[in-house]
């Protein structure tokens, strides 16, 4: 591989556009293609359009591939990514849909020796980087606890979510594996790895399929928790409520830091009622504080320069292992190990 990385994206759907955008924003990268089975959305994308995979990764002959489409065509993706002789491979999340299917693709791209990216960038939000420096800095202490609240605001009546992600509404597992599943990989990256849970969840919204509510307790090392306090229907304090989707509250001994809905974070001393700002609200560009672009550019930097990725699928399969028993516990009605 040069310095130069040829990307082609299977997928051009909603979430789509902000891949490509920030793809156009790295400098190292060229944009060779965009497959859909719907050609004319491909096609509005200005990029050479294709309708099949296979067809693009032939005439495209990219570096890396990165799928933006549902979980039900990921292992189909990847099985001909590998054949097609792609160098990477970026995969939307939810990754796969199951853990075998999950372990299947790890396999198949370690024997290839091509790194498989789980395309979770909820870690790469700037308040989630600038907590991760705080607790590294001993900004707050010891840890005791971490709460994300969070409040979409758009899970109410008859119509949610068509305007934007209408399949939202048919999927049986819904705020946990859609949604949820973000802070499982955001709490490990801040506190580590997860050692139990303990799930109630519940469907308030009678249209759709799955759950839309709910409470999640993750216990970590040291008696470190992280609460996930979850409601589609009940909003936050933002313009844009898709900014940072909640709020949160990371405590420890010697101080507490607040994310508020606009992105802006605010470190409070103990015993102290004044904060200090450690970042600034910002209006940023792409989704939610960039990730999408940080993410990506992430993945270029770590291929051209050999440095070891975040997210890899191999590291992802613990998300979904987790994933997994928050189902369980909610079913069972008790906590369960990981």
């Amino acid at each position: 591989m040069d310095n130069t990385i040829r990307v082609a994206c299977l997928g051009a759907g909603y979430f789509s556009q902000f891949h490509f955008d920030a793809w156009e924003r790295i400098e190292a990268v060229e944009l060779v293609g965009i497959a859909n089975r719907n050609i004319e959305k491909a096609r509005q994308t200005g990029y050479p359009a294709f309708s099949d995979l296979g067809h693009m990764l032939e005439a495209t002959t990219p570096d890396l591939l990165d799928i933006i489409t549902p979980p039900e065509t990921h292992l189909g993706a990847i099985k001909a990514a590998l054949e097609h002789g792609v160098t990477a491979i970026i995969c939307q999340k939810p990754f796969c849909t199951s853990l075998d299917e999950a372990r299947t693709a790890v396999s198949l791209a370690a024997d290839k020796g091509v790194p498989l990216i789980v395309h979770e960038n909820f870690r790469f939000q700037p308040w989630y980087r600038e907590m991760a420096r705080a607790l590294a800095a001993g900004d707050i202490g010891d840890v005791h606890q971490l709460t994300f609240r969070l409040r979409t605001g758009d899970g109410q009546g008859p119509d949610a979510y068509l305007s934007r992600q209408p399949y939202f509404q048919k999927m049986e597992r819904f705020l946990v594996h859609e949604t949820a599943v973000h802070w499982i990989d955001t709490f490990r990256f801040l506190l580590g790895d997860i050692q139990a849970v303990y799930a109630d969840l519940r469907k308030m919204n009678p249209v759709i399929a799955g759950e839309d509510a709910g409470y999640i307790i993750f216990d970590f090392d040291h008696g470190v928790r992280a609460i996930f306090d979850g409601n589609r229907h009940l909003d936050h304090a933002s313009e844009n409520t898709r900014t940072t989707l909640g709020e949160a509250l990371l405590e420890g001994t010697t101080g507490t830091i607040t994310l508020a809905g606009n992105g802006a974070l605010y470190l409070r001393s103990f015993g102290e009622t004044a904060t200090r700002t450690l970042l600034e609200p910002k209006d940023w560009r792409g989704f939610a504080g960039d990730c999408v672009f940080a993410l990506q550019r992430h993945v270029v930097e770590g291929l051209l320069e050999r440095r070891p990725f975040e997210n890899t699928a191999a590291d992802y399969l613990r998300v979904i292992e987790v994933e997994e028993a928050i189902y369980r516990s909610a079913s069972e009605g008790r906590k369960q190990g990981v």
